[in-house]
């Protein structure tokens, strides 16, 4: 089977095309054979060799986390039924044109619902339902959304824009700023310009009264800054590092300061309610991951690239098989 592989650790150019064997199914395991994988930006920083204390990879490796696609082999003990079904598969790996995952780790992709969009949604659509159920956003609240042109930033300003709250999108281009109109954020803001805190805090009368950081790093710290008094501030980007908000800051101004990822990730049960919850909302046209890419397999460098860049506006996704990339 095709595949990309990463050879060593370093940049783009460490991701190479792979013909590697077809896997086989353990009992309890079924064969998937891929539409669209799914890429995120924690794939660069795992490619670049970051994060090995919490995501360690053996080199060399296929990277990805997993997509959507069709059961085409079973393990010894899974239901027949399972094969020919549409499934989106969250698993240690993606990148290639079949993969082999557990049972527990596919969900089946309603009737309806692309292929591609049920791909877009195998990680994006988990974070963003897991934040949104730690920030809770209400009816006619502030809410500032943090790279929200990002496949989980574009997810959370629609769940809350339905829950009733007022959402202020920060992007960093023409692009991204209109993306987030089209959402329905009220006020979108250019976080590359310096004054773009004072903006928010002047948008929203005095800070929002919850912040979702989907950036991390120094662009996820400035955000804190945002915040209005006795309000929630969620992080769960890691661009450029964890954001750092100072605690003695937080305690003064009675802030909720809430960092789901320095938890560890969720466990199965969770992943698999969210997984579910997500496919159900898009088939129901509720959550419309927005898929601004997409690539052929061979391609991965070039779309770790434009994430890196930060040129992607919503999700990129690689294309197995005969579906056109754009």
């Amino acid at each position: 089977m095709r595949a990309i592989e990463v050879v060593s650790f370093g940049g783009p150019e460490v991701l190479f095309p792979a013909e590697l064997p077809d896997p086989a199914p353990s009992p309890g395991q079924v064969v998937v054979g891929m539409a669209a994988a799914d890429v995120i930006f924690l794939d660069t920083l795992l490619r670049s060799g970051w994060g090995q204390d919490f995501f360690p990879r053996t080199l060399p490796y296929v990277p990805g986390g997993g997509g959507a696609g069709s059961v085409v082999q079973i393990g010894e003990g899974v239901d027949p039924a399972w094969i020919g079904r549409r499934v989106a598969v969250r698993t240690s790996t993606g990148y290639a044109e079949q993969v082999v995952a557990d049972v527990a780790e596919i969900m089946p992709v309603p009737d309806g619902l692309a292929i591609e969009a049920a791909a877009a949604l195998v990680h994006d659509g988990v974070t963003a339902l897991s934040m949104d159920r730690l920030g809770t956003p209400e009816k006619g609240e502030w809410v500032l959304v943090l790279a929200a042109a990002g496949g989980a930033g574009s997810l959370l300003v629609q769940l809350t824009v339905e829950a009733g709250a007022r959402v202020v999108a920060a992007v960093s281009s023409d692009a991204k700023r209109a993306l987030a109109r089209e959402l329905h954020a009220e006020i979108a803001v250019d976080y590359t310009r310096p004054d773009w805190i004072d903006r928010v805090r002047e948008a929203t009368g005095g800070g929002a009264a919850l912040v979702y950081d989907g950036a991390g790093g120094p662009l996820g710290t400035a955000a804190f800054d945002a915040v209005a008094d006795s309000g929630r501030y969620v992080s769960y980007g890691t661009a450029d590092g964890f954001a750092a908000p100072d605690p003695e800051s937080a305690a003064r101004r009675d802030i909720r300061v809430l960092t789901p990822l320095l938890n560890g990730p969720p466990d199965q049960e969770t992943v698999r309610e969210l997984l579910g919850l997500a496919l159900q909302r898009a088939a129901e046209g509720r959550l419309l991951p927005t898929i601004g890419a997409t690539y052929p397999l061979e391609r991965a460098a070039d779309a770790h690239r434009a994430l890196a860049a930060r040129t992607t506006v919503g999700k990129s996704l690689l294309l197995v098989g005969d579906r056109p990339a754009s």
